[in-house]
């Protein structure tokens, strides 16, 4: 099992998906773009695990903007 991501990490990725609904996609690699275009997070371990976490939403269907 993975672990449970900080409160930060899903307040961030839960405002990009209402802020721009169609533009994520189930593609970790786009996602991690567009995170970084979109948010000025410098680090890259938290601009990665926010991309994770919009790519997983994005795939399970669980995105309810």
């Amino acid at each position: 099992m993975g672990t449970v991501k900080p409160a930060y990490i899903k307040n961030v990725a839960m405002e990009l998906l209402k802020k721009y609904p169609d533009v994520f996609t189930g593609s970790f690699e786009e996602n991690k773009k567009l995170v970084q275009e979109l948010t000025n997070i410098k680090s890259k371990t938290v601009r990665n695990r926010v991309a994770g976490y919009i790519t997983r939403k994005v795939n399970r269907g669980m995105v309810n903007v």
